[in-house]
């Protein structure tokens, strides 16, 4: 295979010599700052202090598997075809778990072995089999120890390409049992006072960072060993230990024993230390030419917002994942010292291809990361690397996997939570994978604002189901598509008849209460696309529990009962769904039940805000959305619902501010970024404001007022008349359009 880059005239000049991904699962900032401030990260503090830094958006739903392929595909899982954690098996009839095969696109390290590159990937999620890649691959089965120390314990057969490297890796693997006292006391002090019979606590320790260790030191042989161009490694620590021992980071939560809190409360803070450590490492041996990335999936809660309990259903530990990862980048012709605003998942693939010169596909649904740049990056772009000839190294979509391997990575999924034990009857088994799938796919489209597409998955899981998550779900659906009357007929439904409390419950899937954040809010929000049914999800959170990874049920929580009042999430789509039809009254006496019920929910306060705003009780809607980041302080909506309460009161430096703050932690709000024109255009900077409504109506062009504001400033001395006869006349034909909508709507 070719071992070095072939150009052709499709290629810009390249700015990166070599890229180190560097992937932390569920690292997140919030417990990543207080340690760089405290000198306890000193390689990261470090790295963002010579590079740049941000919040990475993550994608809905908050699941593992879909994201990391997102990330290294510039798509969404709808294109790259990892749906969940499991898969039907065409060869056995049975499921198995989703495997590199699963994927249907290339990944950053095959279009990099199709350039010639040389090429590594370590560890990356659904990575099993090893693909053929133009260097080394190391699958993610390759850490697991199936077999006590004092027995042989092989590498399943696809774990290592290419083959004649086998045996050097597994020498390169650390087993749990190796993980000694003195690896074990750094960590956990009072490790001696633990019941190693009763509490699986240190078992579960040991496993962890055995096979962090195992991925790391694979990686470090290749950076010492092997030429690169490219290597992707992706450690799961940080996401395994905070879903093992996060109910035990401080502060102490109610209902965790005091002496359990004291042995186990350093364990997550120390996770990060030993990933800074082993950061240390690879920066030093990537070298000072290395453009180094490292990334998160998704967050974690470690405050007052992590969960009472975990959902029993399929996924339920995601409950804990937080809407924002981490995004850090050092390099030549990147930026110092900054930070960025902005990114999400999906760009870090179009950011890579363009460090090393080679155009992004338009079937990319990521963009580059031109912030981070200290001069902006000539971007080359293709239709799709799908249809660029070439050997790409990916397998065929037929081969099968290893059944032995296919055993050990569902028991790591079911260990963690996220997938329940497969039923042992194989036709149902798959009917649930299939289910599962159609389900993730459908929040997929919603969350991308497809919900046409998502309509009809929707449908057919209510048919085939009674629970609540789909039904929900459906609602948001028929919400989004501006149908109030099903959505309503949905809710009012749920409300009659609730679910059965988790005792009485048919199947142990009986709700989904994965953490969903809503969308845009603001005066405007009648011409927008919602996500209504999403941010419901919130609500749900702690009703039922899991045990976790280290053997233990770590919080009790409160349990439904058939006496409960209705779930608070019915409340709140109601009160969601009367504020659109102008009822704030009543939507107002729906949010506030809501609240009662639950006020510790970051977007119900969102909805009582916008209700306050839309009946001019500006001081009651300011104490709403400050309330609302209290709760959650990354909130990009609660900063817009405070530019819109200044730009009420005229406080327009005040309300740019906070649009700022708004379209910094999320680029696509448009009602962010018209909230700043419209601030921008009133202190008296026309250009800056003209920017910021073209980048509204870019992302949402039904934006009537954005229009105008266009068209005004575009008629000043100097502007365009020709813009502002073109916004003029859109604006027009938008508020003529909905009127006849609102006329057919009355008729009917």
């Amino acid at each position: 295979m070719e071992t070095g880059p072939r150009y052709n005239s499709r290629m810009a000049q390249p700015l990166a010599k070599k890229v180190l991904l560097i992937g932390w699962d569920a690292a997140d900032w919030k417990i990543a700052t207080p340690l760089m401030d405290q000198g306890l990260m000193p390689t990261l503090d470090d790295f963002v202090s010579h590079g740049v830094m941000g919040n990475l958006a993550t994608l809905r739903p908050v699941l593992s598997p879909l994201l990391w392929n997102s990330i290294a595909t510039g798509m969404r899982a709808d294109k790259h075809g990892i749906h969940g954690f499991t898969e039907p098996d065409t060869q056995t009839g049975g499921i198995r778990p989703v495997s590199s095969t699963s994927r249907k696109v290339r990944a950053l390290w095959n279009i990099l072995t199709q350039r010639g590159y040389k090429t590594h990937v370590l560890g990356w999620f659904a990575g099993h089999p090893a693909e053929p890649v133009n260097g080394i691959s190391v699958s993610d089965l390759y850490p697991y120890a199936t077999q006590p120390l004092d027995k042989p314990w092989p590498l399943p057969p696809g774990a290592v390409h290419p083959e004649s490297m086998r045996d050097t890796f597994a020498n390169l693997r650390m087993h749990p049992a190796e993980v000694t006292e003195a690896a074990i006391l750094p960590w956990i002090p009072r490790a001696a006072e633990i019941d190693q019979e009763k509490d699986r606590g240190l078992a579960s320790f040991a496993k962890i960072l055995a096979e962090n260790l195992s991925i790391h030191n694979a990686a470090t042989w290749i950076l010492q060993n092997q030429p690169w161009d490219f290597m992707g490694v992706y450690y799961n620590g940080i996401d395994h230990f905070c879903h093992g021992f996060m109910h035990f980071h401080p502060p102490r939560m109610e209902g965790v024993p005091e002496d359990k809190f004291e042995i186990y409360k350093d364990v997550v803070n120390n996770a990060y230390r030993f990933h800074d450590m082993m950061l240390h490492t690879l920066v030093d041996l990537a070298g000072p030419e290395a453009t180094v990335i490292l990334c998160s999936d998704h967050g974690f809660h470690s405050d007052h917002l992590r969960p009472r309990g975990i959902p029993r259903e399929p996924a339920g530990p995601a409950v804990q994942h937080r809407q924002f990862g981490i995004i850090a980048m050092r390099g030549q012709h990147l930026k110092e010292d900054e930070r960025i605003y902005g990114a999400t998942l999906l760009d870090i693939a179009p950011t890579v291809l363009t460090l090393f010169g080679l155009p992004v596909g338009e079937d990319m649904d990521g963009r580059v990361l031109v912030q981070a740049f200290a001069e902006s990056p000539a971007i080359e772009r293709i239709p799709s690397w799908e249809q660029e000839p070439g050997e790409c190294g990916m397998h065929p979509a037929d081969l099968r996997m290893d059944p032995a391997a296919a055993q050990a990575v569902l028991q790591q999924f079911i260990a963690l939570g996220y997938i329940q034990k497969p039923n042992e009857n194989q036709e149902k088994a798959v009917a649930t994978a299939v289910r599962e799938a159609n389900y993730n796919v459908a929040r997929v489209y919603l969350d991308s604002r497809r919900p046409k597409e998502a309509l009809p998955l929707l449908e057919e899981l209510v048919k085939g189901s009674d629970e609540a998550r789909f039904r929900q779900h459906l609602a948001q659906c028929h919400y989004m598509l501006g149908q109030r009357a099903e959505a309503k007929a949905i809710l009012e439904d749920l409300i009659a008849n609730p679910p059965k409390p988790p005792e009485q419950a048919e199947t142990t899937d009986e709700r989904q209460e994965t953490r969903d954040d809503g969308q845009e809010t603001g005066d405007e929000r009648r011409e927008t696309s919602e996500n209504p049914a999403s941010a419901a999800q919130e609500l749900n959170a702690g009703n039922g529990q899991r045990t976790t990874d280290n053997g233990q049920t770590p919080i009790v929580n409160r349990q439904s009962s058939t006496e409960d009042p209705p779930r608070p999430w019915a409340d709140w789509l109601m009160g969601v769904i009367h504020f659109e039809e102008g009822n704030t009254e009543e939507a107002l006496a729906c949010l506030l039940r809501a609240e009662q019920a639950d006020p510790r929910l970051p977007n119900l306060h969102l909805r009582i805000g916008e209700t306050y705003l839309r009946r001019q009780q500006l001081d009651d809607a300011e104490r709403a959305f400050r309330r609302a980041l209290e709760i959650d302080g990354d909130s990009p909506e609660a900063h817009l619902g405070l530019a819109q309460v200044k730009l009420r009161r005229r406080q327009n430096e005040d309300a740019a501010e906070e649009a700022l703050l708004a379209v910094g932690l999320q680029h696509f709000l448009p009602l962010g970024h018209y909230a700043l024109g419209v601030a921008l255009a009133r202190l008296g900077h026309p250009h800056r404001a003209a920017l910021a409504f073209e980048t509204s109506v870019s992302m949402l062009p039904g934006l009537v007022n954005a229009h105008r504001w266009l068209a005004a400033l575009e008629s000043r001395p100097g502007g365009d008349l020709e813009k502002a006869a073109s916004h003029r006349k859109l604006a027009a034909d938008l508020l003529k359009r909905r009127r006849e909508q609102m006329s057919a709507a009355v008729n009917n």
